[in-house]
């Protein structure tokens, strides 16, 4: 009897290389191969259980928040997580986190694809705002600064909102998903930037307080030029991430201190964090006093990076890139 796979052939279609009997839907940049959607779901999840295993990132009994966007990254880590974490009873206890940066017309679309999450998955769900952590919302910076700045207010506070929620969750751990475009971006940006020390870790499955973040024009920019290179190489974008897995720094190289912001008490590598001193800017009536300032302090506290955030409030926390 004629099988799905020979059918497949002989309508000239390619059959996936794993079963070898359902129509390929997509190729992997990873591996080359064609796959099928249920072999596809499989080997994304399955390599997604070895890397938690490999590399212990998780202890049983562990309070662990998911930083949910409502975005596509952000909702296949929850669904993900949440999946493997009943199959192969890790004992996790998840959380949805999720951020109102207080934008009309874009946060409030997203907000209801958290919630669809939190019922679907069955996951607690804490939402912290601007407006309730820092007294501004998005669009009243955005009132005061133009919108050429707005980035850097809007990655810094989003990296501290996100402590900060995990703070009042009282989790181990914060998770957020992040795609292969997201880690060659920031791989290029820490290059051309010579940021030494999270050019060293910006690849790393668990990581300090630093995100992923950068001013848009300048993410624009990497994001443009790592698009050109995928049309030339498509295995670009996978290049460069490899490249920054294997980057090792000298031992002598003197990299900066970490510790605790002296007003909040969130991680800073300066007396102030950068959110302090950008929200001191604000209610001062001077907006623009923390923008462009040390290199170094700008890139520490920003973010919405990968990660998997280790004691909250003004300890070192360890953030997971998925």
């Amino acid at each position: 009897m004629e099988g799905e796979g020979e059918r497949e052939r002989k309508r000239g279609g390619r059959v996936c290389c794993v079963c070898n009997e359902a129509r390929a839907s997509v190729k992997r940049p990873k591996t080359l191969q064609h796959m099928c959607r249920e072999c596809f779901f499989h080997a994304f999840e399955s390599e997604i259980h070895h890397l938690i295993l490999n590399n212990s990132l998780f202890s049983p009994g562990e309070r662990v928040a998911i930083g949910a966007s409502g975005g596509k990254d952000s909702t296949v880590l929850a669904y993900v997580l949440s999946k493997l974490n009943r199959l192969h009873n890790y004992g996790l206890h998840l959380f949805l986190l999720s951020v109102d940066e207080g934008i009309t017309g874009y946060r409030d679309d997203s907000l209801q694809t958290v919630h669809r999450n939190h019922l679907q998955y069955q996951l607690p769900l804490q939402v912290v705002s601007y407006k309730d952590l820092y007294g501004w919302t998005m669009d009243q910076i955005v009132d005061v600064i133009g919108f050429k700045n707005n980035c850097t207010f809007c990655g810094v506070f989003r990296r501290q909102a996100l402590d900060r929620g995990a703070a009042l969750l009282k989790v181990d751990k914060l998770v957020t998903g992040h795609n292969a475009d997201d880690i060659a971006e920031t791989v290029l940006l820490n290059l051309l930037r010579g940021d030494v020390a999270r050019l060293s870790r910006c690849t790393s499955i668990t990581t300090g307080e630093d995100g992923i973040y950068s001013p848009n024009a300048y993410r624009g920019f990497a994001r443009e030029f790592i698009k050109d290179l995928e049309r030339i190489r498509p295995r670009a974008i996978l290049d460069i991430i490899k490249s920054g897995e294997n980057f090792r720094i000298s031992t002598t190289t003197k990299m900066p201190e970490q510790g605790t912001c002296q007003r909040c008490g969130y991680i800073s590598s300066q007396k102030w964090c950068k959110a302090c001193v950008l929200l001191d800017g604000l209610n001062r009536g001077l907006p623009k006093l923390g923008i462009g300032r040390s290199r170094g302090s700008v890139g520490s506290e920003n973010g919405n990076g990968s990660k998997v955030e280790k004691s909250i409030q003004g300890k070192q926390c360890g953030t997971l890139d998925f």
